[in-house]
């Protein structure tokens, strides 16, 4: 291979944004650029910006360059970059259905470049309606086994692995080991009274219908009902003025959850804090619908704190290993079809109010010594099968692989796009 860096050319949520999604580009880039092999442009999408001037972090420099887009980019974008920084790899992430104007210029860009896309999908049936989409690519990377699954069978022609997420377990680990991080929970949790002496669950996702915020705070003041409203918190890290989401204050107050029952974390926190977060609690919560992996859980666990999850999607995967269990899983009480004239199905995987109830106390009966166990338990499982180090060579691999196999503008190969013949 020659001295020349690799250029990649990324499109995602911006990689600074703490979303599962810009999270796990962020952590490609980064193993990508510490070789020293490769140059990174990322095209930052998926939230509103104060400012559009390009940007670079102060460890790589020019190395990578950050550009703040609407949405996630359109074709102008694309080919504004292809022509100027002449990447030799595209990279993409996120749902199928946000790069439809990608799929549209497949042509334009893979005569030139090869193509890899990190998919992501929440459930089963196998989405068929994606097979011209899966067929665009030169390789597909999966996060979840139940993607893996429907990538397969979907289109079974394409190029796929199964790369799970993964998190830095060195940020996220179980900080009450240490006497420095056991002062620092300590403090967080005694400093307030909501949370003083309480059992504290925690809930760290988007405040959207699917993520069931709204239905948690009303199963949670069920719950409160059962074990006395002084007994246990619930700190809800999101955005609680999401316009996809729900009136989350307004929710509190009409079911008279106003004395520190519910506490609202609105600010946007570092990995670090967000640690300790979970370092508060006792159990981690994520009964979405559909969930194609829920990095918040795999953070749970790498703190050492237990999880209560639906059985669905990637967040089955990670509640247990198939013999031991990490927290409590739910099996869903019904498998819905919804869909949509971009989705025209999907399975929503809908709980009972009666089994979460249950969950939340079966967590919460349990003595301090299982629960500190199944936490310690759920960390080697994350070290185990989402280990951060295998994350990171796995994408160095993958990139150095697709260069070399597919290559790039002269040297490109294993693409032939269509050319009209006359008759």
């Amino acid at each position: 291979m020659s001295d020349k860096k690799i250029k990649i050319l990324t499109l995602s949520d911006h990689p600074l944004l703490p979303s599962g999604v810009g999270t796990q580009t962020k952590y490609i880039i980064t193993a990508l650029l510490k070789t020293g092999k490769f140059q990174v442009l990322s095209l930052g999408g998926a939230i509103k910006h104060p400012d559009y001037t390009p940007s670079k972090t102060e460890e790589f420099g020019d190395d990578w360059i950050i550009v703040p887009v609407d949405g996630y980019g359109n074709q102008e974008q694309v080919r504004q970059y292809l022509n100027n920084y002449k990447p030799d790899i595209l990279y993409f992430m996120t749902d199928p259905r946000f790069y439809d104007w990608l799929w549209h210029m497949e042509d334009e860009v893979r005569e030139n470049i090869p193509m890899i896309y990190y998919h992501v999908w929440d459930n089963y049936p196998a989405p068929m309606f994606n097979k011209p989409w899966y067929k665009s690519n030169d390789f597909i990377a999966t996060i979840s086994k139940v993607t893996s699954n429907n990538v397969r069978e979907v289109c079974p022609e394409v190029e796929e692995r199964y790369i799970p997420h993964s998190v830095d377990t060195n940020t996220f680990q179980n900080m009450t080991l240490h006497h420095e991080g056991k002062k620092i929970v300590r403090e967080a949790r005694e400093d307030n009274p909501a949370t003083k002496d309480k059992f504290i669950f925690f809930w760290n996702n988007r405040n959207a219908r699917r993520k069931q915020s709204g239905t948690l705070i009303f199963w949670f003041k069920k719950f409160l009902d059962k074990v006395g409203h002084d007994k246990a918190t619930l700190i809800m890290h999101t955005d609680i003025n999401d316009p996809n989401g729900q009136p989350l204050e307004y929710l509190t107050q009409h079911l008279g959850l106003t004395n520190g029952q519910v506490i609202f974390s609105k600010n946007k926190v570092s990995a670090e804090q967000l640690a300790i977060m979970y370092n508060m609690a006792d159990c981690t919560i994520n009964i979405a619908d559909a969930e194609g992996f829920g990095l918040g859980t795999l953070e749970s666990l790498s703190c050492e704190t237990p999880i209560i999850v639906n059985m669905t999607g990637g967040l089955q995967e990670q509640v247990t290993d198939g013999e031991n269990w990490f927290g409590v899983g739910i099996e869903p009480a019904s498998k819905a079809i919804i869909g949509s004239l971009t989705v025209p199905y999907i399975r929503e995987d809908r709980l009972n109010e009666d089994d979460v109830v249950d969950a939340m106390y079966k967590m919460y009966s349990m003595s301090d010594k299982d629960r500190k166990n199944m936490g310690k338990a759920g960390r080697e499982h994350v070290l185990k099968n989402y280990n951060f180090d295998t994350f990171c060579s796995s994408w160095i691999e993958v990139m150095t692989n697709l260069h070399e196999k597919h290559g790039s503008w002269e040297t490109r190969k294993n693409y032939k796009k269509w050319e009209l013949l006359e008759v």
